[in-house]
């Protein structure tokens, strides 16, 4: 099972690879219209110059889950209870992981399956529908009169229609959804999830929410900054929110059971012995035949009689005591304890 996760693992990294890197996987190329209003933003330059470059989103993206999953498993497997920790060892096919190696294992290669997910689905759509961003047509530089444009009701559908860098025209056809906005709301809200689900803090009410409002505005301000500098439309934005926000959900809720501690399969249930009602356990006792029940009618009726002539005798007269054992045995075992409690008194 553990190579079988790996496997996964690195077929969506490799997948991942193919969309973002190679063209495998071609843009489709939509239409546009004559000056369009929406498309004519002038030409915000390379990613790389933009207020908020991939490289530091990545970095945030990485750094941020990473150093808190790490901190918080390490001050809750410090600061657990000694009955709370996990008393065994925890094994994979090939491997032997300690309680808070294995938590953090699994936390932050969920994290990183989700990094890559969210890429994946990010770069898909991009792909598929191949939507313009508002700088479109200043990096494609369609030649108006070469394609007879004399109206802004005019479609344009030729695939020559671009006479800008085709790497730069190419970039400019990725705009739905927004993966910048995809990747760091993913980040956020797993984090935020983390932090809520896992830290106890005693004494304030304020630090958690003030660390997860500070990560969601982060996330939020990435979309914006993209809106602002002409890199994307505001419904790229928020469909980038939503697949990224929708993706943490579903991983920490449904895969990792909400950063809980698994429990292992409860013991079968021994079958308990009576207990008294002073809680002491009672002790089965063998259960004795009466005499009295193998006889019949007239015989249970004769030892009647016998026994009671047998109490006058004793109450009035006495007997000795080897009669007295011999008609012991042969009455009823309650029967022969009056006797004796009689003869006593």
């Amino acid at each position: 099972m553990f190579y079988f996760q790996l496997v996964i693992m690195a077929g969506t990294v490799l997948l991942a690879y193919y969309f973002e890197y190679t063209d495998t996987f071609p843009v489709h190329i939509q239409g546009f219209f004559c000056f369009d209003k929406a498309f004519s933003k002038p030409y915000p330059g390379p990613d790389e110059s933009s207020n908020v470059p991939p490289v530091l989103v990545y970095s945030l993206v990485a750094a941020i889950p990473t150093i808190t999953i790490l901190a918080g498993e390490v001050m809750v497997f410090f600061m657990r209870s000694e009955g709370m920790l996990e008393k065994t060892i925890v094994t994979a096919d090939c491997c032997y992981f300690n309680p808070l190696l294995r938590r953090i294992v699994r936390f932050l290669g969920v994290y990183t399956f989700g990094v890559f997910t969210t890429t994946i689905f990010a770069s898909a759509g991009q792909v598929v529908t191949g939507n313009q961003t508002p700088h479109f047509l200043s990096a494609c530089r369609p030649n108006y009169t070469a394609l007879g444009c004399h109206s802004n009701l005019q479609y344009i559908t030729e695939r020559k229609a671009c006479t800008g860098n085709p790497l730069i025209v190419a970039s400019a056809r990725k705009s739905f959804p927004s993966k910048d906005a995809a990747l760091s709301v993913f980040s956020a809200v797993y984090t935020v999830m983390y932090v809520t689900l896992v830290f106890r803090t005693k004494g304030t009410r304020l630090t958690k929410p003030t660390l997860s409002l500070t990560l969601l505005c982060l996330a939020m301000l990435v979309g914006v900054v993209r809106v602002a500098e002409y890199r994307n439309h505001w419904a790229d934005v928020l469909a980038g929110y939503f697949t990224g926000g929708a993706i943490a959900v579903f991983l920490v809720t449904c895969v990792i059971n909400s950063f809980q501690q698994t429990k292992p399969p409860p013991m079968p249930v021994r079958p308990q012995r009576p207990e008294s009602v002073l809680g002491m356990p009672m002790v089965a006792l063998p259960c004795v035949e009466s005499p009295l029940e193998k006889l019949s009618g007239t015989q249970i009726q004769h030892k009647a009689f016998r026994h009671e002539t047998f109490l006058q005798f004793v109450i009035k007269d006495g007997l000795d005591s080897s009669f007295l054992r011999r008609e012991k045995q042969e009455m009823h075992p309650m029967t022969s304890s009056s006797v004796l409690l009689l003869v006593f008194l």
